[in-house]
């Protein structure tokens, strides 16, 4: 448990609710928080309201911040009020915004942090992939090795599991019933969706023996994209288009509009380094946690997925 630690959560996107969610029972009352926007806290859209009310019946404290706009130094002083900090900002403001809340982080002498590593595992993949944001994870991993003053934790989740059906991604289109593989059909990737890393996040932060200063792993599942098609045949009860997207192919798109986001994630998944790991050898499977699959994934999604194939 760390009830009696205040704990701050760092945004509260899709990843960060699910993280509040389950922290909101282990920790006493008065002791959570979440760092949001000030525009974020006077929003009247309702889906902010609709968080924000839901965040006050937690009992979780609203703490106004901007990270991408504060300098480390007023970043520091607003975490040294706090015993934990936890990232869910995702890559928020762009290049150097990482480095300078791991910076803010450490130099307010907060016990403990779990940086924005939700994600593949940047030391497999290394330095100089086609995701040049991913170097940056690199230099927070070396930041936090480096000294000794402040417990981490890294948790590695591979890919969340309702990116890889975004049609934003471009690897399953069921407009055109076809699934592009990354790579090769035998390629596999690491899904967990953003509902199970909240839930294994607490856990793994109340964890005894207590976890700290490593790079924990875990996974809903593992799956080839051929085991995706596969499982998409048998959801629609047809048969899916399979398009293998080779590593040259994607690197040629890549190089013709090198800014594009979604060109770098195709490339590096495809290069199959650092993106998929044994289910068997994760944290949730050593505790026996339940997790969602992606059969049982597209199972609760069947009519979303149905109706983007019309």
């Amino acid at each position: 448990m760390i009830q009696h630690n205040a704990t701050l959560v760092l945004g509260a996107g899709q990843l960060g609710m699910a993280v509040l969610r389950n922290l909101a029972p282990r920790v006493a009352k008065g002791r959570l928080s979440v760092l949001l926007r000030a525009s974020t806290i006077a929003s009247t859209d309702p889906d902010k309201q609709r968080d924000l009310a839901e965040l006050r019946a937690l009992g979780v404290g609203l703490v106004e911040g901007d990270l991408a706009q504060q300098s480390p130094e007023a970043l520091a002083a607003t975490f040294r009020r706090h015993d934990t900090v936890v990232s869910c900002t995702g890559f928020v403001g762009g290049p150097g915004v990482q480095r300078k809340i791991a910076r803010a982080a450490l130099d307010s002498g907060v016990k403990r942090y779990v940086p924005w590593q939700f994600g593949v595992d940047y030391d497999v993949i290394g330095r100089g992939s086609p995701q040049d944001l991913f170097d940056e994870q690199l230099d927070v991993r070396d930041l936090l090795r480096a000294q000794r003053a402040t417990e981490w934790i890294i948790i590695s989740t591979g890919m969340f599991t309702s990116f890889l059906f975004d049609p934003a991604f471009g690897v399953i289109d069921l407009a055109a019933n076809t699934v592009h593989a990354l790579g090769s059909l035998d390629n596999a990737v690491t899904l967990t969706t953003a509902e199970d890393i909240g839930a294994l996040t607490a856990e793994i932060l109340c964890a005894q023996p207590r976890i700290a200063n490593q790079v924990v792993h875990v996974a809903g599942d593992t799956v080839t994209y051929r085991e995706v098609a596969d499982a998409l045949d048998r959801l629609l009860d047809r048969n899916v288009t399979r398009r293998e997207l080779p590593v040259p192919e994607l690197m040629r798109a890549l190089a013709a509009e090198p800014g594009d986001a979604m060109r770098k994630y195709r490339a590096v998944f495809a290069q199959g380094r650092g993106v998929a790991w044994d289910k068997a050898r994760t944290f949730n499977a050593a505790r026996g946690i339940a997790v969602c699959s992606v059969e049982q994934w597209l199972r609760e999604h069947r009519d979303d997925i149905r109706s983007a194939r019309s």
